[in-house]
């Protein structure tokens, strides 16, 4: 055998050798991090099984634990008559993965000592003044005035009284003939209308999901002196060098963008044709309707970092976004006590929170979901583009991961 042979040889064992401890790190990471490798694989071949049987057209998943991505599985297309595969980089609509940033947002003002949280909401826009609330008296709509004033923490968690307009009431039979998140409104327009309009009960009494957040955004805009998306990259995206995050696709990155999907009668994936919601949310140039509650794009890695600096207490490669006590109003319970919810749940700022756990979590339309969980110092990010249409792939993903976790006691 010759030198030469000799060396090709023992290179290629080195080479066959890295790949097997790689390999072996990989799996082991799970291992030492407290997760069941077993589980995992169950979970995604569930998640594999979505979109082989037509239901999704592709997953993307990440888990964070400790500190370390342990799971990044990308399965299926982005787009499925072009035959684009999921990548790391591909860019997605968050929809209303976007309200816990406007949280984030609000609460930088306050760490600048620019707002307070009980504040009343019209102290930064006066049109709230006269706002009336909702009253049915013997079958007759009638309006009185608010007993407690509208406050920035009613915005944040709900219980404005401030609905979408997708129940059957009265109320929200005037917000789904106004169709608020019109294109061709500012938020400043939108927020002056919604003022007009009675508040579906009083403010702090119910949870009604609704246009509240995107009411903070424009608070955001009105104490900041900033358009949302300006202010959104100077306090928080630069700091995070979120970078794939903003409420536009440059045509740059068009390449990148996930194609939204419904399902059509016979229950089978389709592109949705819906123009309006296109040019809100994934455009190639900026819109004119910044919705702080359902606007932005974002790609797995950047949401990561929003995610870990919200986990690390406000700070993330030694840039502080929010201070520790406000990264822990965001993520802790804002309900008051006695007030009726969900059994075991709770809601922070802009998003859930499992009373037990102390997890913070929140979605969006198209069904990407995320939850952080204090307790396991773990991340999970779900991805997809199914628009309107109902899938619990996030939700048994997540419960498999749960399910992985192994009981430090029992080792």
């Amino acid at each position: 055998m010759t030198i030469k042979t000799k060396l090709n040889t023992l290179f290629l064992c080195f080479g066959i050798l890295f790949l097997v401890s790689s390999c072996e790190t990989k799996m082991a990471t799970l291992q030492s991090v407290g997760l069941s490798e077993d589980s995992l694989k169950i979970a995604t071949q569930r998640l594999h099984n979505y979109v082989d049987d037509g239901k999704l057209p592709g997953t993307f998943v990440r888990i964070i634990k400790e500190g370390k991505v342990v799971y990044n599985d990308r399965y299926g297309l982005i787009d499925i008559a072009k035959n684009k595969p999921v990548e790391d980089e591909s860019l997605y609509r968050i929809f209303s993965m976007t309200k816990p940033v406007t949280a984030v947002a609000i609460m930088t003002l306050h760490d600048q000592g620019k707002l307070n949280l009980d504040d009343k909401v019209s102290k930064y826009i006066p049109e709230f003044s006269n706002t009336q609330v909702y009253e049915n008296i013997d079958g007759k709509h009638t309006t009185i005035p608010q007993k407690k004033q509208l406050t920035i923490r009613h915005l944040l968690t709900h219980t404005s009284g401030i609905p979408y307009g997708w129940e059957w009431s009265y109320i929200d039979s005037i917000y789904n003939a106004k169709q608020h998140m019109r294109k061709d409104w500012t938020i400043e327009e939108m927020t002056k209308d919604i003022a007009t309009i009675p508040l579906k009960f009083q403010p702090g009494t119910q949870y009604n999901y609704g246009l509240g957040i995107d009411v903070a955004g424009y608070i955001v805009e009105v104490v900041s002196g900033m358009k949302l998306d300006i202010y959104f990259k100077a306090a928080i995206f630069d700091p995070l060098r979120m970078d794939d995050t903003r409420f536009y696709v440059p045509k740059e990155k068009q390449d990148r963008m996930t194609e939204l999907y419904t399902r059509d009668e016979n229950d089978k994936l389709t592109i949705v044709e819906d123009k309006d919601i296109k040019e809100r949310i994934g455009a190639g140039v900026p819109p004119k309707l910044l919705l702080g509650g359902a606007g932005l794009i974002s790609s797995m890695g950047d949401y990561e970092k929003f995610c870990r600096m919200l986990l690390n207490k406000g700070k993330l490669n030694g840039k502080r976004v929010l201070s520790e006590r406000a990264s822990e109003i965001v993520m802790t319970n804002q309900n008051p006590e006695g007030f009726e919810g969900a059994p075991g749940m709770g809601h922070g700022l802009s998003g859930t929170v499992n009373l037990e756990s102390g997890e913070y979590s929140w979605g969006g339309a198209a069904k990407t979901s995320f939850w952080i969980n204090p307790t396991h110092n773990l991340i999970v990010i779900c991805y997809t583009q199914l628009f309107s249409q109902p899938s619990e792939y996030a939700q048994e993903f997540k419960a498999a991961v749960d399910g992985a976790i192994i009981d430090s006691d029992s080792n």
